[in-house]
């Protein structure tokens, strides 16, 4: 996927921008006025639908919805099973609950981005940059499965579910490339998300690559 990104990028130097204003090239009776629209899917952290509503050759909001890379954080969610576990289980003072492991059930992940565009000439025609902000929101179902010891004598595995629901504002740097030799965008980008409600002050490093048909 990133050598396809790559090669719609650079293989056209003499594309046209489908952000390039009122005398842009058309495709199939497309108007050459905004707005227009981008559908289409991103590969990376999350893996999402996309859908992005071009309002002016400036400006730009976005929203995607899929799910994340969960692989990603192994060893976040595996620190937070002391957390996650009630205390209250145990009987005595020399009484422990064990991980063993975990697995995620779902994580589900939307976000809502506002951005503005400005143009990349100096890389190659057709190339714009955009920076912006937005919001995402996280739905993460997690199942832990434990050992309950007790005087060094340890039971058979439980376990037991938590679901984290979360959300915080996100940071945002892209390149996207669009030719209207084909309805078709393709682009990379780097977000910066930061939890505020269950773990303020967090921060992740997010992104993908991804292709958009627009119309």
């Amino acid at each position: 996927m990133v050598v396809l990104l790559i090669g719609l990028i650079w293989g056209s130097g003499q594309g046209q921008s489908f952000n390039s204003g009122k005398n842009r090239k058309t495709y199939k009776g497309i108007r050459s006025n905004f707005p227009h629209h981008g559908i289409g899917f991103k590969l990376g952290d999350p893996f999402a639908l996309t859908y992005k509503f071009y309002v002016t050759e400036d400006f730009s909001f976005a929203v995607d919805f899929g799910s994340a890379a969960s692989s990603l954080y192994n060893r976040y969610f595996r620190e937070k099973f002391d957390e996650y576990a009630k205390s209250d289980t145990f009987k005595t003072s020399d009484a422990s609950l064990k991980y063993i492991s975990h697995k995620i059930n779902s994580d589900l992940t939307g976000e809502v981005k506002f951005l503005y565009h400005f143009d990349a000439k100096v890389l190659s025609p057709g190339i714009q940059v955009y920076v912006g902000g937005g919001w995402e929101w996280k739905d993460t179902n997690i199942s832990y499965v434990y050992k309950y010891t007790n005087s060094g004598i340890e039971s058979n595995p439980g376990q037991f579910q938590r679901r984290r629901l979360t959300m915080g504002p996100q940071l945002i740097i892209g390149l996207e490339y669009g030719s209207f030799d084909i309805p078709v965008s393709a682009f990379t980008e780097l977000e910066y998300y930061r939890d505020v409600q269950i773990d303020p002050g967090s921060y992740r490093l997010e992104g993908g690559v991804g292709l958009r048909y627009i119309f």
